[in-house]
């Protein structure tokens, strides 16, 4: 399954590219304020500040310009989690890094993140592709990494497409509770948290006396 290509071909001049790249900022923003039905062309228009008929030199519909920004949210964020991880000393340490990166993304691009969650009810394909391809790549750098000795090996029924998954769920609903719900906590204790989870699970310390559960 891969994305649909956007309907209308580049622009060929520089300013036009600016023309388009200032609809897409404007449509990330309202689709994010307003959420994708109560924006609409021509709100998106005046926020861009063009004629409502430019936005059809480079768009037909607004679902298109919500698969672009789509795209364009899973390629800023697959950039900006590279560059965050690229020092770390074993996958633990990616871990920890790219889920700090992870959230101070959404921080930072709350409108694009919603763009995102809202793509769900506006075209599945493109919310499952971006998620999809994101386990792709998740689950090959696990692989490395469990070949390198960093993690466990999978077994138990435990594949590394699982793992890709359940890490990726940890990110995203850590993103909504603490990227956009409450983004004044400060990050660190919550990444602390979640690196402990990830690197032991819910098993008690060594040499712990099991507790009872009440």
């Amino acid at each position: 399954m891969t994305l649909r290509k956007r309907s209308l071909p580049p622009p060929k001049t520089g300013r036009g590219e600016m023309t388009r790249r200032k609809i897409l900022d404007a449509a990330k923003r309202e689709i994010g304020r307003r959420g994708f039905a109560e924006a609409s062309i021509s709100t998106i228009t005046a926020e861009a500040g063009v004629a409502q008929g430019t936005f059809y030199i480079y768009f037909r519909t607004k679902e298109d310009v919500m698969r672009e920004l789509v795209l364009h949210m899973g390629r800023m964020l697959r950039h900006h989690l590279t560059e965050a991880t690229a020092g770390a000393k074993n996958r633990l340490e990616a871990e920890k890094l790219g889920l700090r990166a992870f959230l101070d993304f959404v921080r930072k691009n709350p409108d694009l993140y919603k763009v995102v969650e809202e793509s769900q009810f506006v075209d599945e394909k493109v919310y499952r592709q971006y998620y999809t391809d994101f386990a792709k790549s998740y689950r090959i750098a696990l692989a490395a990494a469990e070949k390198r000795g960093e993690v466990a090996a999978s077994k138990n029924g435990v594949s590394t497409e699982v793992r890709a998954w359940m890490l990726m769920g940890i990110s995203v609903f850590l993103g909504q509770r603490y990227g956009l719900w409450d983004p004044k906590t400060p990050l660190e204790p919550i990444v602390e948290a979640a690196a402990a989870m990830i690197a032991h699970g819910l098993s008690p310390a060594p040499g712990a006396a099991p507790g009872r559960a009440k």
